[in-house]
Formats: structure tokens, C-alpha cells, sequence
């Protein structure tokens, strides 16, 4: 297992540092779904590098990573004028785009089929920021993200907090006795659970919420309706047969913003910091690892622990032959890394953590739409 052993000098070095857990699996190409014409400078940009680029925004074609733009072409891409680039996963009317124009306003949200891609958009200098979702305060955590989080090297620069308002979706004409059955992402399903088991509809999943409303109206299904939200409906033109329809009317989804570089952490406005580690196994262990915070009074808001990849069970040291999983643990504290006392604390764990790396420290969301 790697570990950590340059002494932590101060919150830059911190934040730049590269110390990462192995994972020789080779990554898989991944393709990016067709980004709208009316973004002309990042289509430009792309057909300068792909020269056989259709521009054709109604097929089904995708476009492979372009080689990393180089530092000029990015001066270039910027200055002209065009607004930050922003990816997220999903099409268009996806609760992930309204939170990166939460986040940027202004931006250019670029869509992608899968999370992956997203994080290798930011890396290969296709756009500025990433946005994607991290814990959803009815399903849980989004694991799938805490696995990229540690197989790149991108850095957690801000947060968005967005509260999700579902929707029934339809085709017009069709009436909610109409239906049977619900196409959407597992996480909009489970977060209308109670709702949908009411009306009596089998559930379906698919990779996102507004690409279930997209194959509804693409489809033009009569039996079949979707868990969206409201700006699906407009962009695909389908009726609202029902509103707020998630259990708890607190449904509210945290995301993390990401770049290629760290932000450098203040001390004027509330910060928090992510990290993850590994530890031996041993009694007390994870107690002591925890306890680094408690004896500075910084408040953990999360803590997640995901089985370290790669790593075999490992035989405890007893004579019974036990074997245990290997684990990582991502936490996250109330604290900016230019405090002394989040500096000490990463110190004083290091002392006995296998494996550490700081994620990003950045900004607390305290807005809510």
C-alpha cells in the first residue's frame, strides 16, 4: 500500500499534493455525448483537433478526447470572450445542470453520458469545472463518485447544495390511471418510493432523471411515465401529472465542484475540507484517527469508508485464520486548511494513517434554492 511520508508544511502543499492510492486497471475510453452548435468557440476548439468532427447536433454520433489543449489554445479559448465551461452528467433538464448554473451562472453547462467523463473533461482541458453529486439527504451517498474522487487528480474546489422538487411526467393525454410503469434514475426512485408504490406503477432505471423524460417524449410512450424535473418537461414537452412527489419534502442533493488546480483555503468565510485515508487494523484504531479532530474541536459533517480497491483480504493476526477488508475512509471537517489547527490535526494523523490525501478545501454552500 502507498504511503504518506513528506511532512505537511503548509495549506498549498497540502492541496498539491499528489499521493494516491494505486489502481493499474487500464481506464477505459470514454466518449462524450454531441455538445450543442450554439457553443461555436468550444465546437471550433474540437473540430481543430478532430478533423473529421460532424456538426451535426441531431445524430446519435459521439466524439472521443481530443489531446489536451495546450497552454496557448487554452489562453486563447479564454480570452475570445467565451464563458466558463462547465460538465455534468446527464442531457439537458438533469437536476446536475441546474446545480452548475447555481454554481456559475453564466457558465456553458456541457453535458456527459457518464461521470467518468466528466472527470476526464476537466483533466484533457475540455472544460473549466466539473459539478457532479456527491450525497443525496434521502438516498445516501453516491458511491460511484467517492470511487473517482480518489482515481483522479482533480481537486474539490466549492460545493452546491440543490433541493430536488420531483415530478410525474407524461405525454399529453395520457392520465396518471394511464400508466404503468416509471422510467428514471435509481436514486429519483428510491427518493419517491412511498409515492410510487401509492399509484401502483413498476419502476424502471435508467442513467438520469431527464433522460427518462427524454425517451418518454422521444418514444411518445402512453403507458409509461417519468421522474423529472419541471425544466424536463419544458425542454421536452411533456405534461406535469403530479408535483413535489418525493417523500420528504427535505430532498436536497450536495454537490462538489471540480477543477484542475485547488483554490488556496481563507479563513474569512466558513471552509471545509475533504480528505481520505487508510489505517492499519488494530483495536481503537479508527477511534484514534477520528479523535485528531475531536482534541481541536473541528466538527465532522461525513465520513464515508469504501473498501480499498485492489487490495486482497487480509489475514488478521490471530491464530483463527479471520480475514478482513482493507478500507478507505473520506471525511469531511469543518475547518479551512489555512487554520493551524486543521494543519495539526492532518499532522497528528499522519502519524498512524497507512495512506492520507487532502481532496480540496474549499467554501461551505450556506444558500439554498
Amino acid at each position: 500500500m502507498a504511503t504518506t511520508t513528506s511532512i505537511l508544511r503548509s495549506p498549498a502543499a497540502l492541496l498539491s499534493a499528489k499521493v494516491t492510492v494505486s489502481d493499474h486497471k487500464p481506464t477505459p475510453t470514454v466518449q462524450f455525448s454531441r455538445f450543442p452548435s450554439k457553443r461555436s468557440c468550444f465546437t471550433a476548439l474540437l473540430s481543430s483537433l478532430h478533423d473529421n468532427n460532424n456538426d451535426d447536433d441531431n445524430n446519435n454520433n459521439v466524439i472521443s478526447h481530443p489531446k489536451p489543449l495546450s497552454s496557448s489554445q487554452l489562453f486563447n479559448s479564454v480570452s475570445n470572450g467565451s464563458r466558463l465551461r462547465v460538465a455534468y452528467q446527464g442531457v439537458r433538464g438533469a437536476y446536475s445542470e441546474a446545480a452548475a448554473e447555481k454554481a456559475y451562472p453564466n457558465c456553458e453547462a456541457v453535458p456527459c453520458d457518464q461521470f467518468d467523463s466528466a472527470f476526464q473533461a476537466v483533466e484533457k482541458w475540455l472544460v473549466d469545472r466539473a459539478v457532479l453529486p456527491i450525497e443525496n439527504s434521502l438516498g445516501g451517498s453516491i458511491h460511484r463518485n467517492y470511487d473517482l474522487l480518489l482515481r483522479h487528480s482533480l481537486h474539490i474546489v466549492g460545493e452546491v447544495k440543490l433541493a430536488v422538487q420531483h415530478c410525474l411526467l407524461a405525454n399529453h393525454g395520457v392520465q396518471l390511471e394511464d400508466l404503468s410503469r416509471v422510467l428514471s434514475h435509481p436514486q429519483a426512485l428510491a427518493q419517491c418510493e412511498n409515492t410510487l408504490t401509492k399509484i401502483g406503477l413498476s419502476r424502471e432505471a435508467v442513467d438520469d432523471t431527464a433522460l427518462a423524460a427524454k425517451h418518454v417524449a422521444l418514444h411518445k410512450l402512453k403507458d409509461t411515465g417519468a421522474v423529472a424535473s419541471s425544466s424536463a418537461a419544458k425542454i421536452y414537452g411533456l405534461n406535469i401529472l403530479a408535483q413535489d412527489i418525493q417523500d420528504d419534502c427535505d430532498n436536497v442533493t450536495r454537490f462538489l465542484i471540480l477543477a484542475r488546480e485547488p483554490i488556496i483555503p481563507g479563513i474569512q468565510n466558513p471552509f471545509k475540507t475533504s480528505i481520505v485515508f487508510s489505517l492499519e487494523e488494530g483495536p481503537g484504531v479508527l477511534f484514534k484517527a477520528l479523535a485528531v479532530f475531536a482534541l481541536r474541536q473541528i466538527n465532522l459533517t461525513k465520513i464515508e469508508s469504501r473498501p480499498l480497491r485492489n487490495q486482497p483480504l487480509r489475514a488478521a493476526d490471530d491464530n483463527n485464520g479471520s480475514k478482513y477488508f482493507d478500507y478507505l475512509f473520506y471525511v469531511d471537517f469543518e475547518a479551512s486548511m489555512a487554520e493551524e489547527r486543521a494543519q495539526n490535526a492532518l499532522r497528528h494523523l499522519k502519524e498512524f494513517a497507512t495512506f492520507l490525501r487532502v481532496l480540496g478545501s474549499y467554501p461551505v454552500d450556506t444558500t439554498m434554492m
